[in-house]
Parts: structure tokens; sequence; C-alpha cells
């Protein structure tokens, strides 16, 4: 079976629940999309504004409170928010990647080696069994050692140790200076272990393929930031069980049967999508959603992902808080029923962060003085 580019498009937007919002509570939210990227801690909140009908952040609060919704380092190295059902095999299934990234020279410049970590990981989720600091940490570590470790290694540990972040300051859960807490849903494993990571990492292509699909080899690799060879291997694990797609431009897609696809022809709403949206960094080929043209303009060359405007389904610009309402800068010309309805998006948007944070993302505003010229509107808040 042979699915158009637009039909890729389509089915993305349906499991990520981008098509319409659903009724869906805060952590059943976040189960269905499978990972909300949470390096800015606004973010899955903006994430879920855009998916789920009625969304109260309070609930997403409670969600992280109660440990429903963990906030971690995982896919590509990076902080996600996930279900806690979903933790434990997510974890397990980066635990090669972790170990290879965090453990090495860095790590071992402080004096300590792999295995000296993996002897402290169990000690150190022990004293995590309520939140703990930064600085609480780093003297833990010190009177472990018997000295002052290197910056390295608590740099290189607290990303191995399978931490979450404890919920820490308003506006959204979670401030600028992380606490760290050991998960609720029981011991971790923390030694090597290639046959339970590869298990795992069989578990996390079925979530990624309920979220994500339809998906190539190189796409999965590039979601979890494993290897090709990983990759395939898992996907082959899964043989007999996974319908093969043949791609807008001839590649290999693996998807779930009866896994949501529309054909194409639904029309996708206007939405004002969160910086660092999953959809824009869960693909090798972005272009899914985001055009190759736009693609180093909103993702800037330090990492940074702006905030969006996403129009029939595809990046079309950028947008940002500022005083009446957002800004909003489009790439190319947009019909007025599409400013329209981007003009209401921004009325709830703005209503949303009244309580929380008005001018949300504003110490990333330099970007914009690095735009191209384009069309600029301030879409009202009242």
């Amino acid at each position: 079976m042979r699915i158009t580019a637009r039909g890729l498009n389509r089915s993305t937007l349906a499991r990520q629940l981008l098509l319409r919002r659903e009724p869906l509570d805060a952590a059943e939210g976040v189960r269905r999309v499978v990972a909300l990227q949470a390096q800015q801690p606004a973010s899955p909140y903006v994430a879920l504004w855009n998916r789920l009908a009625g969304f109260d952040p309070a609930g997403l609060d409670a969600a992280f409170t109660e440990h429903a919704v963990v906030k971690a380092t995982l896919m590509r190295l990076t902080l996600h928010a996930v279900h806690a059902d979903d933790h434990p095999a997510f974890r397990e299934a980066m635990h090669p990647v972790v170990r290879a990234s965090r453990l090495s020279t860095r790590f071992t410049a402080s004096g300590l080696t792999a295995e000296d970590a993996d002897a402290l990981v169990p000690r150190l989720l022990e004293f995590a069994d309520r939140p703990r600091t930064t600085a609480e940490c780093e003297a833990w570590l010190g009177e472990r050692l018997g000295e002052s470790p290197g910056p390295g290694a608590w740099w290189g540990l607290r990303q191995y140790t399978p931490l979450l972040h404890a919920p820490t300051a308003p506006p959204w859960s979670f401030g600028h200076r992380p606490s760290y807490i050991a998960p609720r849903t029981g011991p971790l494993r923390t030694a090597p272990d290639p046959k339970a990571s590869a298990a795992a990492l069989r578990t996390l292509v079925v979530r990624y393929l309920e979220g994500f699909g339809p998906a190539s080899v190189a796409d999965v690799a590039q979601f979890a930031m494993v290897t090709r060879a990983r990759a395939r291997a898992a996907l082959a694990e899964h043989a007999g069980r996974l319908e093969r797609l043949t791609g807008p431009e001839g590649e290999e897609l693996y998807d779930l049967p009866g896994a949501p696809r529309p054909d194409g022809a639904e029309p996708a709403p206007p939405r004002l999508m969160a910086m660092w949206d999953s959809v824009l960094l869960a693909y090798a080929d972005r272009g899914r959603v985001l055009p190759e043209a736009y693609r180093r303009i909103v993702i800037r060359a330090n990492g940074d992902v702006l905030p969006t405007l996403l129009v029939d389904g595809y990046v079309a610009g950028v947008w940002r808080p500022v005083a009446g309402g957002v800004e909003a800068t489009a790439f190319h010309p947009l019909p007025d029923e599409v400013w329209e309805g981007l003009a209401a998006e921004a009325r709830s948007l703005v209503r949303f962060l009244a309580d929380r944070e008005p001018e949300v993302y504003r110490r990333y505003g330099h970007w914009w003085s690095r735009l191209p010229d384009a069309t600029v509107r301030l879409l009202p808040g009242g």
C-alpha cells in the first residue's frame, strides 16, 4: 500500500490529537500522544492545550505531583513528559545510549569509571526517596567519594541514574533549578543488560508507532536516538505484526494494523504550537509537518525550536506573546479565513496563559530579530 505525503501528514496529526481536540484528562492525553518534549517547563502545557478539549492546566499539575505523568531524560537524551506506565520501558530502551553518552570522557575526567557509576546509582536512588536539590545531591556525592568531585561527575551521574524531575515551582510545575526524585514504579535496573534493553526498545517502537506512525527505520532511530541497526532489529522482531507501506518517496514505512490513517482529505485546523513540539522532532524526515524551506528558521543552530503556526497541517510561521495578544509571523501568504482561525486560537491562548505566564517564551525573544522578512500580524487577545 502506498501512502501520500498528505496522508502521512494527516496520520501524524490524527495520532497527535491535532485534527480535533479530544475530551481527555491530562494523564490520558499524555498516554495517547506518547511523549511530550519538556525541556521548557511551559511546553507540555501548551502542547496539551492544543490537543485536549477544555484542558485545565491544573490537571497536568496534579498528574506531575501524583506521578501519573513524569518528567525525565529519555529519548534523544532530552527531557520528556511521559505517562508513568511508559517510563520504565522507555528508560530501559535508552539505557545503552545514556550509558555511552553520559559515562564517557566528560564523566571519567572526574576520576570516576562507569563501574563506579553502577555502584553509586542504587544508593543515589535510595537517597532520592524524596525531592532532592542539585546542591543536596552534589553534597551527597561528595560524601560518598570523600572529596569534592569534578564537575563532570554529577553531570553524568544525574542523567545516567533513572531519576525523575520533582515538581518545584509555579507557574508550570518545574522551575529552572531542578530537584530530583526516584521513580515510584519500583526499582529500575541500573546495570547493563543488552537483552532487557532490546526488549524495551521493541516496546518503545510499538508505542512510537501508536503516537507518531507510520514511520521508517530512520524515523525510529531519530526518535529514540539509537542506531539504525538497533531500530531495524526492533522492527524486525515485530515482523508479521506490522504493516509495511510505501511512502511518498518510495521509502519503506511501518505501521500498526488498524491505526488511524486519514486519506488526506480531512481538514486540519490552525494551531499555535508549543516550543519544541514533538511533531517537529520525532522524525528523520521532518517534512511531513515542517517544510524543508522553513526548517532552519524554526529549528535554530543551538537546538531551540520556536513556537510555530500550524496551517493545514504544516508549519507556516512562528508566534510569540506580546502586549495585547499574539504576534504571528507567516512565512508565506495566508487566506483571510486562516488568519481568522489563527485569531480565534490566539484569543483562547491568551486566556489560557493569563493566570500562568502571559509572556511565555519571552527569554527566547532574541530570535525574532533574526527572522527573514515575512507577514506579521497582531492577533488581539481580547
